[in-house]
């Protein structure tokens, strides 16, 4: 139990110092949510900049006031409470939980279930690939995964629209869904619709990293002695598979996943802002541009609470995975 404490301990210091490191390099940014505010009805509106000056001064009640000291005893004092301030710019004095509420399903479904199936997928090819190591299979799966692995985001979201949504006319171009929302098969199919290229973009990008990795672990794994004893034993070779060795060659690859399940709820700046996709990368996007200094630090703290607490899962999980952990501490 001690063991658990230390780690929650650690975890809330974590927290607390990530986010104070937050407030500092948000609040150190060039700019000013007027200024920026301004330029946006200027460019977007074609007003004078003396009428877009007086119409963005109207969210003045809304910016922090003070020297930065005292903006960060405030900030971290509502922080601890809960409370992460209210968006500037984006429908202006909205309290930031309730925007990113609305966000964070529409994230989630996207990420969670390309995390789950590029996982998934990812850990069987890798085993498979292990199994033939050095085979034309592995050169060739090595070879695509390295490619795959390797293009930015945003390239592969904008290949995949282009194809599939403008040439072909598959899905549709743009949005979380067009029909009318409610509990209905019918919305629910058109929110699966729309969220397909994007699943399927953060599908391609990542399941080459957990494949390389997993077939990397069991190539370790497959070298070790008590894997050759209990094949000398005479154990069945699904056991053997499944037991001993994807049992451990996951091991170094959990901690990674569970890290990532934290890092879903920021989702992907690129791929929504590409397929206008309305989650939290959408939204942070917008709150950098517009200088929303509340709803970036709002944003960047729920990413940091969900890495650590993904963190913090993972070690209690790993300890009960491989107990030599626990012992080790102790």
């Amino acid at each position: 139990m001690n063991w658990i404490i230390k780690r929650a301990i650690l975890a809330f210091l974590t927290i607390y110092f990530a986010a104070s490191l937050t407030f500092v390099v948000v609040r150190s940014m060039p700019g000013d949510p007027i200024d920026a505010l301004t330029q946006q009805l200027v460019y977007q509106y074609h007003m004078t900049y003396e009428e877009a000056r007086a119409l963005a001064e109207s969210i003045a009640p809304y910016v922090p006031k003070g020297n930065i000291f005292e903006e960060y005893i405030d900030y971290m004092s509502k922080f601890l409470r809960g409370d992460l301030g209210v968006s500037i710019s984006y429908s202006t004095g909205t309290p930031v939980v309730e925007l990113l509420a609305d966000r964070i399903p529409w994230t989630v479904l996207v990420v969670a279930t390309s995390l789950i199936i590029s996982f998934g997928a990812g850990i069987l090819i890798g085993m498979l690939m292990a199994y033939k190591h050095g085979g034309r299979l592995d050169s060739a799966l090595a070879l695509i995964f390295s490619i795959t692995r390797s293009l930015p985001e945003y390239i592969v979201a904008i290949i995949m629209l282009s194809i599939f949504a403008f040439q072909l006319k598959w899905f549709p171009t743009r949005g979380a869904y067009s029909v009318e929302p409610g509990f209905t098969l019918e919305f629910v199919y058109d929110v699966l619709y729309h969220a397909a290229l994007p699943i399927m973009t953060w599908v391609i990008v990542h399941i080459g990293g957990w494949a390389l990795g997993m077939r990397g672990s069991t190539i370790s794994v497959l070298g070790e002695d008590y894997i050759t004893y209990a094949r000398a034993r005479g154990i069945p070779s699904r056991r053997i598979v499944f037991t001993y060795i994807g049992r451990n060659a996951i091991l170094p690859i959990f901690t990674s996943f569970m890290i990532s399940l934290g890092f879903m709820f920021g989702g992907s700046i690129f791929i929504e802002y590409i397929f206008s996709y309305p989650g939290v990368g959408l939204m942070l996007y917008q709150a950098i541009t517009n200088r929303d200094w509340y709803l970036m630090l709002g944003t960047f703290d729920i990413i940091v609470i969900a890495v650590v607490t993904g963190t913090f899962l993972a070690d209690i999980l790993y300890g009960f995975l491989d107990p030599r952990i626990r012992r080790g501490v102790r």
